[in-house]
């Protein structure tokens, strides 16, 4: 298969004979080729990234480029029976509008999921978030086969909803990765390997009913993430430079918006998260000392407003572990990493909360199940104060499963926390067991049938 690369500083090219379905097909300095495969048409997402997305024509973008002026002349295809036919030069903006008809991008957010206080909707009725995590997606399965079982699996619950990561940082290619880097240089990997990949994940999730929580980079070392970035650009191992670095910001958000521009139509993505597990410190152990909860909240205003200037329809949340809250003053309750977590749901631009519980990882070992009740229960009084949806987005721990998932769901339901998802689903496919970390949940264990049990329980309490 070919493997194409976009390098992000220009965002071009692919060198398809005809573009896929979600590849570029135009923009600024693009050089590729501008014609859909059948059935897809190429739209405009911004000026230096045209896509192909499902509809009945092919819109072809022209640009041209000289020393003294830059010339683009595009078609929009939108929602709404208008088409802006806009031609910019370096002095003049001129624009004209005609009419056609197509409907090749969803109106008014219309099949996205959606909030409503502190419930989540689709197409006005309640939408329950239940389901898994399955980081794996895009690295495990070794065939499409193997992809649609793992998807088949975790449908057979009843869940709705699956989380799994949007990034993968490499410093030398290896298996499915989304971003290299050579030096300071980071080139996104929109091949069979990369992009196209997920490409796959989606339409398979699609397929299955499915809807994808998708974080965009990682707090840990696994599957790169953060420290790549601080590394690679300013050769630091200080974790929260992250936050606050101008070009490792800008970085980043380069990233998104190739992500957002591939998948802003697509409805079956739920959400971007900005982050794995976002902390003051990740894997390397330091930091410059001057990260607070004041860091990583300004962070998260910069970043999820960022988003939403590009993409309207779909939901962001942090990703955080819904550490800093009032509680019983144990260590995930105080603000020592970083995190606040009423303030940060606060934040405008961010649509609903997340809480991680892992008691056993946290020190809480007297009554971890009694705990992690309170930590549901507390964490759903902010979810009220402040009127928006909160998940427990993972939870787990590696022994007395079953009982204490019991009760931890259970209390879910009670409670009125918006949904859960369990960290996280297993699946056995050809080349043997998806990798398990002590957490995962096969088919064939008595967990999977209190999973089955939960989601329609959260589904029937509306």
């Amino acid at each position: 298969m070919l493997k194409t690369v976009i390098t992000v500083a220009a965002l071009a090219k692919l060198g398809f004979a005809a573009v896929p379905l979600y590849g570029q097909c135009g923009g600024l300095n693009y050089t590729g080729d501008t014609t859909c495969v059948a059935g897809a048409t190429c739209v405009y997402q911004n000026d230096w990234y045209w896509q192909c997305l499902a509809g009945a024509a092919t819109t072809t973008p022209t640009t041209s480029k000289t020393s003294t002026t830059t010339t683009k002349t595009s078609t929009t295809t939108t929602n709404s029976p208008t088409t802006t036919t806009t031609t910019k030069t370096s002095s003049t903006s001129t624009k004209t509008t005609t009419t056609t008809t197509t409907t090749s991008v969803p109106g008014s957010c219309t099949g996205f999921v959606r909030t409503s206080g502190q419930k989540f909707t689709l197409n006005g009725s309640t939408y329950t978030v239940v389901g898994s995590n399955a980081y794996w997606l895009a690295q495990f399965p070794a065939t499409q086969a193997d992809l649609d079982k793992a998807f088949a699996d975790i449908a057979a619950t009843g869940a709705t909803t699956v989380r799994t990561w949007g990034f993968n940082e490499v410093t030398s290619a290896s298996g499915t990765y989304y971003q290299s880097w050579s030096g300071s240089t980071p080139t996104i990997n929109t091949g069979s390997n990369g992009l196209a990949k997920f490409d796959q994940v989606v339409a398979s999730a699609k397929s299955h009913g499915l809807k994808l929580i998708v974080a965009l980079t990682n707090n840990w070392a696994d599957y790169g993430g953060m420290d790549v970035y601080v590394k690679q650009i300013l050769g630091s191992s200080n974790h929260d430079l992250f936050y606050t670095d101008a070009s490792v910001i800008q970085a980043f958000k380069n990233y998104i918006a190739v992500w957002v521009a591939r998948y802003k139509n697509e409805p079956t993505i739920l959400a971007w998260e900005l982050a794995n597990e976002p902390r003051c410190k990740g894997s390397t152990g330091t930091w410059t000392g001057s990260c607070t909860t004041a860091t990583i909240t300004q962070w998260a205003k910069t970043i999820s407003a960022y988003i939403k200037s590009i993409d309207s329809c779909h939901l962001v949340s942090i990703g955080d572990e819904g550490f800093g809250l009032n509680g019983d003053g144990t260590y995930p309750y105080t603000y020592a990493e970083g995190l606040d977590f009423p303030t940060n749901l606060a934040i405008s631009t961010v649509d609903f909360g997340t809480a991680h519980l892992y008691p056993s990882s946290w020190g809480q070992t007297t009554d971890p199940v009694g705990w992690g009740s309170a930590w549901i229960t507390n964490h759903v009084t902010v979810q009220k104060s402040v009127n928006k949806p909160v998940i427990l987005e993972e939870y787990g721990v590696p022994s007395n499963q079953y009982a204490t998932y019991q009760t931890w769901l259970s209390t879910v339901v009670s409670s009125g926390m918006a949904g859960d998802l369990i960290w996280q689903a297993g699946s056995t496919l050809s080349n043997g067991q998806s990798w398990n970390d002590g957490y995962a949940i096969y088919p064939t264990d008595q967990t999977y049938q209190l999973l089955t049990q939960h989601s329609a329980a959260l589904k029937a309490r509306g």
